[in-house]
C-alpha cells in the first residue's frame, strides 16, 4: 500500500460469521479517514490471528491501536464466536503482534458506535418523525444472525449497551405467527428471534409457508432456493418477480421485524431513532417502506402515539460496523 506519511495508522475489524473486513484508518475531522480496506471469508481460516496476519502481509504498517467488532458475546476481552469455531482474546492479539492497544467489542456494539457519525446520504427514513439531539438510539441488524444494541445518551456523549438480544424468545403476535412458532419449536426447540428475522429465519417463514399449503412451491424456484442462497433468492422472487408464496413471507419476515424494532425502542425508550443495519434491510427497501413495517412498529397499545414520534432509518453504509471499530481504536489512544 502507499505510504500514510506521519500518521497514527489504526486496523479495525468487522469479524462476522460470513466475511471479515479489515480496514486502517487515520484520524479524520469528523469521523476516522478509511484508507485502505480487505475483505476475507471468515470460514476460510482457522482463527481471526491468520486473517489478520494476511493482511499485514499485502501492507506493511506501524499500528498504534486495534478494535475489533466481532459477531458474538465479548467477555473480559474475550469472545467464542456464535457462528464460527473461533476463540478470540485481546490478549493473544496483544502478544502475537505485540500491540500495546487492542481491543474485542461486540459487531452491534461496532455498529452502534459508527451510526452517530453517519450522513444523512448514508441512511433511508422510513417515517416522518424528526430526530431529537441528546435521545436514546436503538439498532437492529437482520443479515446471517440478528443484533441489537442501544446507545444511551449521558453527558453530552453515547454511551453503547451491547446486547444478544437476537437469541431471545420469539415473541407472536397473530395466530400465524403462533403457528409459525409451533413449527418451529417442534423442528429446534427454542426459537429465538433470529431464527425468523435473519436470513435464515426468512427461510424458516417461507418453509413453514411453503409446508402449510397456502401457496404452492413452482420448480424453478425450488431449484435456485437449492442451488443459491435461499434469502437471496426468496427476496428476488418476492419483489421481482411477484412470486405469491414469496410475497407472503416477505411480508410476514418485515411484519415482525417491524414488531420486534418497536419492542427495542420501548426497551430502550430510544426517542433519538431506531435505525436498522445488518445485510437484509438495505436489499429489502421497497417493501420496508410500502409494506407493514411501520404499522406492526407503532401497534403498541397506549404507546402508539409514542412510537408514531420516533425516526425509523435504514444504514446503507455497509462499512459501519468498520467505521464503529475504527472509532473505539482512536480512542483506546486518548490520553
Amino acid at each position: 500500500m502507499k505510504n500514510i506519511d506521519n500518521e497514527s495508522i489504526i486496523l479495525a475489524g468487522d469479524i462476522g460469521g460470513t466475511k471479515t473486513n479489515l480496514g486502517l484508518f487515520i484520524r479524520g475531522k469528523r469521523r476516522p479517514l478509511l484508507k485502505v480496506i480487505e475483505t476475507y471469508a471468515s470460514r476460510g481460516a482457522l482463527k481471526l490471528e491468520n486473517i489478520i496476519e494476511r493482511f499485514l502481509e499485502r501492507h506493511h504498517v506501524s499500528i498504534t491501536s486495534a478494535c475489533f467488532g466481532i459477531a458474538g458475546p465479548v467477555v473480559n476481552g474475550r469472545c467464542k464466536t456464535t457462528n464460527l469455531p473461533w476463540d478470540v482474546s485481546e490478549a493473544r492479539i496483544k502478544r502475537l503482534f505485540r500491540w500495546e492497544n487492542v481491543r474485542l467489542i461486540n459487531d452491534l456494539t461496532a455498529t452502534a458506535q459508527g451510526v452517530p457519525l453517519l450522513n444523512s446520504r448514508e441512511l433511508v427514513y422510513l417515517n416522518r418523525a424528526r430526530p431529537r439531539k441528546g435521545q436514546n438510539l436503538g439498532l437492529i441488524a437482520p443479515g446471517t444472525g440478528l443484533g441489537k444494541a442501544l446507545l444511551i445518551y449521558q453527558e453530552g456523549s453515547y454511551i453503547s449497551v451491547s446486547s444478544e438480544g437476537g437469541h431471545a424468545d420469539f415473541p407472536p403476535n397473530n395466530e400465524d405467527e403462533v403457528k409459525l412458532w409451533q413449527y418451529l419449536h417442534k423442528r429446534l426447540g427454542h426459537v429465538s428471534i433470529e431464527r425468523v428475522l435473519s436470513g435464515p429465519g426468512l427461510l424458516n417463514i417461507y418453509s413453514w409457508m411453503k409446508d402449510s399449503g397456502r401457496h404452492k412451491e413452482p420448480a424453478w424456484l425450488a431449484k435456485k432456493i437449492k442451488e443459491m442462497d435461499p434469502a437471496r433468492v426468496i427476496t428476488e422472487a418476492a419483489i421481482n418477480e411477484k412470486n405469491p408464496l414469496c410475497v407472503v413471507a416477505l411480508n410476514m419476515f418485515v411484519s415482525i421485524l417491524g414488531a420486534v424494532s418497536g419492542n427495542l425502542a420501548l426497551t430502550g425508550m430510544t426517542t433519538g431513532g431506531i435505525y436498522l443495519g445488518g445485510g437484509i434491510p438495505p436489499k429489502i427497501l421497497s417493501v420496508l417502506k410500502e409494506g407493514p413495517f411501520m404499522k406492526a412498529f407503532t401497534n403498541k397499545g397506549r404507546f402508539k402515539d409514542l412510537l408514531e414520534k420516533i425516526p425509523v432509518r435504514v444504514i446503507l453504509n455497509d462499512r459501519a460496523a468498520l467505521l464503529g471499530s475504527a472509532f473505539c481504536a482512536l480512542e483506546l489512544e486518548q490520553p
